[in-house]
């Protein structure tokens, strides 16, 4: 079938093709450095790996956690043997480079540290990273490091005021954004460990989405906080952020039990008043009053609607199938139509052209994540 024919229809399984044929290929072959070890932050235009870009921890821990979940699906049965060198390079290059604990947050292409900084949101992938190898077979010694990595942030970030600070040294503005990744992780950790202690992990996550990040009267969730949690004006809205507490909160109300959907429908309502009318995605950021302040639109809001949607599928709601097939045939035809077979567009401006002229390794968790929930829960 011609891609200019593809339809709503046809688009989960036209996109789980392009996962296990095309993509996963290109990350597993030009996206890993054979020489040094490690996978590059990101390919150029012309899908050739950057060897001289540096490395970002996310990046490493969010490629982890790609290989090993394809490999456990039988996507990519390569990505197990991938995703175990991956932690490898990472325990050895990132963790302690320094002597302190945590794990420094950029290295040159060569596993050197660049930036000694410990990042809260980076750790939170980490997290995702151990627990996803966790699953191949229950290794003791992943776990333990699991267990030293929660320790690291207990003992080193935790914030007397509720969840993380941003990281060491400490900084301001806080974000919401690392709080909910870690939430992402104590899912994670749940579903590898079956362990108690990472359902009340997630729920004190919950309860400061409650208690901080979550506007019942404007139903918006806010992005940037003081170090008390009290709101900075005026209050910056990412949609994307908002259709990803969606996915998330269905992930929660899994592992617990815990009703969900009086805060899941009104923040993806929300989101979706952060659209792009002659495209239909989501643009970058507004304000809480639903003016737009930045139309530009990146990729990864678009996979995180598409999950939100697929999430509402999964609850039951009416309309939720048909809305999450468009958001992935938008996502197909506009993002993944790249000349490098297996690449995508990462951001455009409002007026529709390409704001980047490389690739980034960081979207692959994003893209191969909404395609994986769409196969799940849409076929």
């Amino acid at each position: 079938m011609q891609a200019d024919n593809i339809d709503a229809q046809d688009i989960v399984a036209t996109l789980k093709a392009l996962m296990i044929q095309q993509t996963l290929p290109l990350w597993a072959q030009r996206g890993w450095d054979a020489q040094h070890g490690g996978f590059v932050d990101r390919l150029g235009a012309d899908g050739e790996p950057d060897r001289d870009a540096p490395r970002r921890l996310r990046v490493q821990a969010r490629q982890i956690f790609c290989f090993a979940r394809a490999a456990q699906l039988g996507w990519y049965p390569d990505g197990r043997a991938l995703a175990l060198d991956g932690l490898e390079y990472l325990l050895a290059k990132a963790r302690s480079p320094d002597g302190r604990p945590g794990y420094v947050s950029l290295l040159t292409p060569d596993g050197a540290m660049i930036d000694p900084a410990r990042d809260t949101y980076d750790h939170a992938f980490v997290l995702l990273a151990l627990a996803t190898v966790y699953q191949f077979d229950r290794d003791a010694q992943v776990r333990a490091e699991i267990d030293a990595v929660l320790a690291f942030l207990d003992t080193q970030l935790k914030s007397e005021h509720g969840g993380y600070r941003e990281g060491l040294p400490a900084r301001l503005p806080r974000r919401q954004n690392p709080q909910m990744h870690l939430f992402e992780a104590m899912i994670a950790l749940f579903d590898a460990t079956h362990d108690m202690a990472f359902q009340n992990r997630a729920g004190d996550f919950y309860a400061l989405l409650l208690a901080h990040f979550y506007d019942p009267r404007t139903e918006v969730l806010g992005e940037y906080f003081e170090d008390d949690w009290s709101k900075i004006s005026p209050v910056i809205v990412e949609p994307g952020h908002q259709a990803e507490w969606v996915w998330l909160l269905k992930g929660f109300e899994r592992i617990t039990g815990c009703p969900t959907a009086k805060f899941r429908a009104p923040l993806l309502r929300s989101a979706l008043r952060y659209r792009d009318q002659a495209t239909g995605c989501l643009v970058d950021e507004g304000h809480a009053d639903g003016q737009i302040t930045r139309s530009s639109q990146r990729c990864w809001p678009q996979t995180e609607l598409a999950k939100a949607l697929i999430a509402q599928t999964e609850a039951g709601e009416a309309g939720a199938a048909e809305a999450a097939r468009e958001a992935l045939a938008r996502l197909e035809k506009r993002y993944l139509r790249h000349p490098v077979k297996g690449g995508w567009y990462e951001h455009f401006d409002g007026e529709g052209r390409s704001m980047v002229d490389w690739i980034p390794a960081s979207s692959l968790y994003h893209i191969l994540g909404a395609v994986m929930e769409a196969d799940r829960v849409l076929t």
